[in-house]
């Protein structure tokens, strides 16, 4: 992505950051995209006397590492307005977090890969349809969520062991990235 502000330079004009649809392969590098659950895929088994189905993902979730659990949340979040400045993305090195939309609500997920200190050249976003959710890997640098819809989300991520710092790292970027959906 070209940015015409550059670190160390005067930007009176911040860089737009518009967000491609979320789709499997652009997404693999951040992690992997959780959607096609309306009907039931070919690795789905039935369940329950046949009332319903099972698909395992085959995903390895990564919760346990330095003592930690897996914890499961419900977060309500409110429509944001666009466009948004983004300045600051946080990571969790030790683990995944996921982010599944409970109502159909639209989100943007604005990541980079895991690396020292993301630039703004680092940057992606990717806007979900409201019926697709994401798996980050660990250490995939993100904004908090950024729902284009209000809306009820389930979150899996890790919980630290009693006294242990969390597991979240943040990092303002150098330049201040102006997220929209035009």
């Amino acid at each position: 992505m070209a940015h015409a502000c550059r670190f160390g330079m005067n930007c009176l004009t911040p860089t737009v950051l518009r967000p491609q649809a979320l789709n499997a392969a652009a997404f693999a590098p951040f992690g992997a995209v959780l959607e096609g659950f309306a009907t039931p895929p070919a690795q789905a088994r039935p369940i329950n006397d046949h009332s319903c189905w099972r698909l395992d993902l085959p995903w390895e979730l990564q919760f346990g590492q330095a003592g930690g659990r897996p914890g499961l949340a419900i977060y309500r979040a409110d429509a944001r307005r666009f466009p948004l400045p983004v300045q600051v993305l946080e990571r969790h090195a030790l683990a995944s977090q996921s982010f599944i939309p409970l109502e159909g609500s639209r989100f943007v997920m604005v990541v980079a890969r895991p690396q020292a200190l993301p630039g703004p050249d680092d940057v992606q976003a990717f806007i979900s349809n409201g019926h697709q959710g994401v798996l980050l890997h660990p250490g995939t640098w993100h904004h908090a969520l950024l729902a284009v819809d209000a809306g009820s989300f389930v979150v899996l991520e890790r919980h630290p062991p009693p006294g242990a710092l969390p597991d979240c790292e943040l990092s303002t970027l150098a330049e201040t990235l102006l997220l929209s959906l035009d």
